[in-house]
């Protein structure tokens, strides 16, 4: 059976679509996931897709939270990703510090834009005990919210965004980057074999090796995102210049777990475990990633 992926059909997947597009094999299936990291770790927990590419944050939250529906097993994007605040065309907010006491809209709890409010919190000295969320499912579901004033701001990936402030009226008041690499491949624990998901791993690296050399960057990959999702191209540009990513899929870095962690805990998105800490081996499948770093035990 082909392995089922869940995605988010946004610009950082473009090199899964380009495997897609040329996986003749038919070797797996791509799963829409459009409301984001929430909805990918739901249909892994509902037995609706094996595999995730997922935001590193959420994932981990998930996990240290209980979740056996499945572990960390490669990595894909190593830079940060930049959030955007949003507000509505006639809001009263003008920067973070506005939206103090407000209420949140996110996709669904325990996504990305969920776990970022108590990132943002943190960075701002707020009391994280007193975030109020709405949850709005979807990027049109938050504009609507925003503009209709039954939330304040959200959350989401600031080029993802960008072409909304034009056609919806929204409004940045600010941005949030992510202090951890930002996307991360997870699946469940029985459903994929390790061959199938090593072969996945060892191939979207080749494909994301070429999409990220300088003369891609250069014409190609820039083309290929204008073309797949429209957007300009001096934006295309402007992202392709910031973004890094992983140079093996199939190895991630022990300390990134770690620092994921300490954070998410340090901002009240993930409680302390009662009697000790988290190892970062609980987090990942070591029959299909190779963890490294320093602090891993050779």
């Amino acid at each position: 059976m082909p392995l089922r992926i869940g995605y988010v059909r946004e610009h950082f997947c473009s090199p899964l679509l380009q495997y897609a597009a040329e996986d003749k094999e038919n070797t797996f299936t791509l799963v829409e996931c459009p409301s984001g990291t929430g909805q990918l770790i739901a249909r892994l927990t509902n037995d609706e897709i094996d595999v995730a590419i997922a935001l590193t944050d959420a994932l981990i939250a998930g996990i240290a939270k209980g979740s056996k529906a499945y572990k960390l097993v490669g990595s894909y994007v190593n830079s940060p990703l930049k959030w955007a605040v949003v507000t509505g065309h006639d809001s009263p907010y003008e920067r973070i510090a506005d939206l103090q006491g407000t209420t949140l809209g996110i996709s669904r709890y325990g996504s990305g834009s969920h776990t970022m409010a108590y990132v943002m919190a943190l960075q701002q000295g707020w009391s994280t005990d007193q975030l109020d969320f709405r949850v709005n499912n979807d990027i049109r579901g938050l504009l609507n919210s925003v503009n209709e004033g039954s939330t304040s701001a959200f959350m989401w990936e600031w080029f993802t965004t960008k072409p909304f402030a034009d056609t919806h009226g929204c409004r940045f008041i600010g941005a949030v980057p992510t202090p951890w690499p930002s996307w991360h491949v997870a699946a469940h624990p029985e459903r994929a074999s390790t061959t199938d998901l090593t072969t996945f791993l060892s191939t979207l690296t080749q494909h994301v090796q070429e999409f990220q050399k300088p003369e891609s960057r250069a014409g190609p990959s820039v083309e290929f995102i204008k073309e797949t999702f429209g957007y300009p191209e001096e934006d295309v540009k402007a992202w392709l210049q910031g973004v890094d990513y992983t140079r093996d899929c199939t190895q991630m870095e022990y300390e990134v777990i770690e620092r994921t962690l300490s954070v998410l805990q340090e901002a009240g998105a993930v409680t302390p475990q009662e009697g000790g800490s988290l190892s970062p081996r609980q987090f990942v499948n070591e029959d299909v990633v190779r963890l490294v770093g320093p602090k891993v035990d050779k």
